[in-house]
């Protein structure tokens, strides 16, 4: 045989082997947690399960209603200029409310910058997640007033810092929990995997509540991971979990759950929350770009507030007036947020110097000297002018 014959002889098996890796691994569907179907209909999971009031049931809707009746308000607001961008949680409110219902008080919470139904479940007032966006504070509220940390812009970051004060609760002794949240697109980061890593070395009292709402910006995650999101736990040595993050039962009885976990001093949890982000990724976005209507409208069928109203309905556990009643809620509420940002004053420009370190510091200190100064050659010219 020739050496050109030979090395022809190779190239399929070559190509064949190319072929083969690049296929994805098989492997069965991802369970997935479900105790409400999209239809409305009740179902029960072997391993969580849910009793519930009327009263409580109802409570959860309310909850999901105001949630994005006030992130409606938000993304109007700022197309009428009065906003610098908006993050909007458009379908993910059962997520959200799910999860922040299974939370005790003491417990902790690290956000990322969408988590507006969890702020309303900590009791955060809506308006005091706008004066960011308004570019009036950097944050506006007390973390330590409602165990709900300020947002968090940088991607991935707070799961460290979660993962740091759970580290400091299992010290402490208590028995609280820490949840800490983001997304599917940071969980590429490397601060996710460092958090992972140390919650499971140190068996830190932490749960990790991934919304998976399927789109990082414009990119898909099957182009970030090849296995369920969930699955990654494994690696890490603590279990992993995919709930219907359009089932507002189903995220609270799995929640309560990992959170109960942590309790008892049994490690850390991975919940993913199989959603779907509705609208844009932020209002400086346009998902018309990248994103199929026919997928939107796939996933509209799954709406969580819809799903949780045709339940209650055909149970008996609400009526017409209380729908009535909160519509008007509803309303009453988008009105004072309106009122409320377009009422925020505007800051001393030095606060932008305070807070910055507990003890001060000296470049602080000399950056607050120089745009002192700047601001002043203002009035300098002022007079000049005159």
């Amino acid at each position: 045989m020739t050496v050109e014959s030979t090395a022809a002889a190779r190239k399929p098996r070559r190509a064949s082997k190319r072929t083969s890796a690049a296929k994805k691994p098989q492997s069965a569907e991802p369970q997935l947690v479900q105790l409400l179907t999209p239809e409305g209909e009740r179902v029960e999971h072997p391993d969580y399960s849910i009793d519930l009031s009327a009263e409580e049931l109802r409570g959860l809707y309310r909850d999901m209603v105001l949630t994005r009746r006030f992130d409606a308000e938000a993304t109007a607001l700022q197309r009428q200029g009065e906003l610098g961008l908006w993050a909007s949680l458009l379908g993910q409110e059962a997520a959200q409310i799910g999860s922040g219902r299974a939370l005790r008080d003491d417990d902790y919470v690290f956000p990322t910058y969408r988590e507006h139904g969890v702020a309303w479940c900590r009791g955060v007032d809506p308006t005091n997640l706008l004066g960011m966006f308004r570019g009036v504070n950097h944050g506006g509220w007390d973390p330590n007033s409602n165990n709900f940390h300020l947002y968090t812009i940088v991607i991935g970051s707070q799961t460290l810092h979660a993962t740091g004060y759970a580290m400091g609760v299992a010290k402490d002794g208590a028995d609280s929990a820490v949840i800490a949240y983001f997304g599917d697109g940071a969980s590429s980061q490397g601060d996710v995997a460092e958090s992972f890593t140390f919650s499971a070395v140190y068996n830190a009292p932490v749960v990790f509540f991934c919304q998976n709402n399927q789109w990082a910006i414009s990119e898909p995650t099957e182009r970030q991971t090849r296995v369920p999101l969930y699955q990654r736990a494994q690696g890490y040595g603590f279990p992993g979990v995919r709930v219907d993050g359009n089932d507002v039962l189903a995220c609270l009885a799995v929640t309560r759950s990992a959170l109960e976990r942590a309790r008892r001093g049994e490690g850390p949890t991975l919940v993913e929350a199989f959603t779907y982000r509705m609208g844009a990724h932020t209002t400086s976005d346009d998902p018309t770009k990248y994103r199929a209507d026919e997928e939107r409208a796939a996933w509209e069928a799954k709406d969580p507030i819809l799903r949780l109203r045709t339940y209650l309905e055909k149970a008996g556990h609400a009526d017409e007036a209380f729908f009535t009643a909160l519509d008007e809620e509803s309303e009453t509420l988008g009105k004072r947020v309106r009122e409320a940002v377009r009422a925020m004053p505007d800051p001393e420009p030095m606060a932008l110097f305070e807070h910055a370190y507990a003890d001060g510091n000296s470049l602080v200190d000399e950056e607050r000297a120089q745009f002192a100064a700047y601001q002043a050659s203002f009035a300098d010219s002022a007079e000049e002018g005159k």
